[in-house]
């Protein structure tokens, strides 16, 4: 390749005096090549998916549910102690000892005080912590035409507009007007409009509050 680069060049009348201009035919190509590879990683680099964790903040009112991720710390019984427990279908998790035990649809204290109850038989004086590492259990979905839409955790009260927020605004295309809520109620889904201009006008009676499960759609 480096001889042909020269031929070139002396093809151009490069061929005596001119060393800088022959330096530049060899160096110019690669350069090219290097800032093309360049931009190639730079490109895959911004392709590359961002993962973020749920943070959980404050949980002691949460009720655990299934799927949850608990790490629960036994103190100064390490052998007791349970990293990334997954809560069952049926709310059950199993601990050293004392099986399995009921987490679903209890708070974090209510949790670490029923596990204390129960190693007592085992451990003197049981401290036991617990911490939802993961919520997995209480979600609602946005789709249609907003920027970021997929599944949100529902932490706290929260309404259509604040969701929507979350889920980076509405696209350019969506139609502000006929935005609804999907809702399973006894089995039966419900439409529940929510006039996405009425509410931004501070018509608050529009502004559905959101349940577990619910779907927000945007056409």
């Amino acid at each position: 390749m480096i001889f042909r680069l020269i031929n070139d060049c002396r093809s151009l009348g490069l061929n005596r005096g001119v060393p800088l201009l022959l330096f530049l035919c060899l160096a110019l190509p690669l350069l090219g090549q290097q800032d093309s590879s360049n931009a190639e990683g730079t490109q895959v680099e911004r392709t590359q998916p961002k993962v973020d964790s749920i943070s959980n903040g404050d949980t002691s009112e949460y009720l655990v549910g299934a799927g949850d991720v608990l790490n629960i710390n036994v103190w100064k019984e390490p052998e007791l102690s349970l990293g990334n427990v997954h809560v069952r279908p049926d709310g059950m998790i199993s601990m050293p000892l004392i099986g399995g035990v009921r987490v679903g649809g209890m708070t974090v204290p209510q949790i670490q005080d029923m596990l204390e109850q129960k190693l007592q038989r085992y451990v003197s004086s049981a401290r036991v912590t617990v911490i939802v590492s993961e919520i997995r259990s209480r979600f609602v979905y946005v789709t249609g035409e907003v920027r970021s839409p997929g599944v949100y955790p529902l932490l706290e009260p929260t309404n259509v507009l604040q969701v929507l927020i979350k889920a980076g605004g509405l696209s350019p295309f969506a139609r502000r007007k006929s935005i609804y809520v999907l809702r399973n109620v006894d089995g039966k889904q419900q439409k529940i409009p929510v006039d996405y201009v009425k509410v931004l006008r501070g018509n608050g009676g529009l502004n559905v509050q959101l349940q577990v499960g619910d779907t927000v759609v945007v056409p």
